[in-house]
């Protein structure tokens, strides 16, 4: 056997494990602890490398709402499974109170409405969205600091041992699922520690030590989530994940992907509604600007686009201003304070939309046809989309 020395790099991931992380980036803006953790344990599970007789994670992510503890998952879901809604998601502020639990595990023989009570962690739930090439599950358990101690107490057994028994005595398998958990606890002592960087504050962002400031607001979730729950509960998670709120160049990254996905939007309407639309810089700072809020994060901005931008939108469609084919240029009427509507081509064809608006619009919409000549496509390109 010929002895060799050779330095391994044990950084690198595999080509599924960074897809993941290189998809997950694309909507999860600033929470890359978050990302890679999520990307590792998939790396762990595709080599096989996971404890048996466990799920395969226990996460708690920590932090303000709006920062994208519940997106990350269904973007994880939708990325592994093909949809984002193949989530099992239990609401915990419906399980305030320990008789609730039977809605969970469902009722014992004997009891009144046994045989009507159908659980909501059966096997076939947690199953109902295995694919041919993957075969997992996400458990996601929302605003876990809402539920009773009874819920808590279930969830021990299912953390550690990976198994949960049914009202009628049938076990259910969690081995195959990744189980997070998310809270608000410590959101007030974050706002309050973030808020220099929030925002369009006055405050530059450079003269803030950004890292001194994250461990701070790491430790004070840390520090609210094991005074709310008992060590035996923190001590079967592998990992505590605090979500940083978000600034404002996360929210800049944010409103092009929101914007993107107006844009999908739209192509998912049908053919016969199928244009395209760019934002100027002045129309996304008044976005921006009515976005933001410090205790909402980007759920706020979310709100802003939908009354700003998509409602006025959907008027133009209904009144028949805006047609199939049409480019739209969304700027900001400062003499009027509101966003403009202006068209600027019309007919264009199924390539020239795509191309321009760097969204592939579903088949139906691509059946339509392609004629638009390239020269034609590279000239809007430069001018149209500056």
């Amino acid at each position: 056997m010929a002895q060799a020395y050779i330095l391994l790099d044990p950084t690198q991931m595999g080509s599924e494990a960074r897809s993941l992380e290189k998809n997950l980036h694309k909507f999860i803006v600033g929470q890359d602890e978050a990302v890679q953790v999520i990307g590792g344990i998939y790396q762990m599970y595709l080599t096989s490398m996971i404890p048996a007789g466990r799920p395969i994670a226990n996460l708690l992510f920590l932090g303000p709402t709006g920062s994208g503890k519940t997106r990350i998952v269904e973007a994880t879901a939708e990325h592994l499974l093909g949809n984002s809604r193949a989530v099992v998601k239990i609401d915990c502020g419906e399980f305030q109170h320990s008789h609730e639990i039977a809605k969970l595990i469902g009722s014992p023989p004997g009891y009144m409405g046994h045989r009507e009570t159908h659980p909501l962690l059966s096997q076939e739930v947690l199953d109902q969205y295995f694919t041919p090439n993957v075969r997992l599950s996400f458990v996601l358990f929302d605003e876990i600091e809402k539920a009773s101690d009874a819920l808590w107490n279930l969830l021990l057994g299912i953390l550690d041992k990976g198994t949960l028994t049914l009202g009628d005595n049938r076990k259910v398998d969690f081995s195959r699922a990744m189980i997070f958990m998310t809270s608000n606890l410590g959101a007030v002592e974050m706002s309050s520690l973030l808020s220099p960087r929030l925002g369009f504050a006055v405050k530059s962002q450079a003269s803030i030590d950004t890292d001194q400031m994250d461990r701070k607001i790491g430790r004070s979730a840390e520090q609210a989530a094991r005074r709310k729950f008992t060590p035996e509960f923190i001590n079967r998670l592998d990992k505590v994940i605090t979500f940083k709120s978000l600034g404002t160049s996360q929210l800049r990254q944010i409103l092009d992907n929101e914007l993107k996905m107006v844009q999908e939007r739209i192509f998912n309407a049908g053919p016969q509604r199928s244009f395209i639309f760019t934002a100027t810089n002045t129309a996304k700072e008044l976005l921006l600007s009515e976005g933001t809020d410090a205790k909402y994060g980007a759920r706020h901005l979310k709100r802003a686009i939908e009354r700003l931008l998509v409602q006025p939108m959907s008027n133009l469609i209904a009144t028949e201003q805006v047609r199939c084919g049409d480019c739209i240029r969304v700027d900001f009427d400062r003499s009027f304070g509101r966003l403009n509507f202006v068209r600027e081509a019309e007919g264009l064809a199924v390539s020239a939309m795509t191309e321009l608006a760097g969204v592939a619009p579903p088949a139906r919409v691509m059946a339509m046809g392609n004629s638009e000549p390239l020269e034609t496509i590279k000239t809007w390109k430069g001018t149209f989309f500056k």
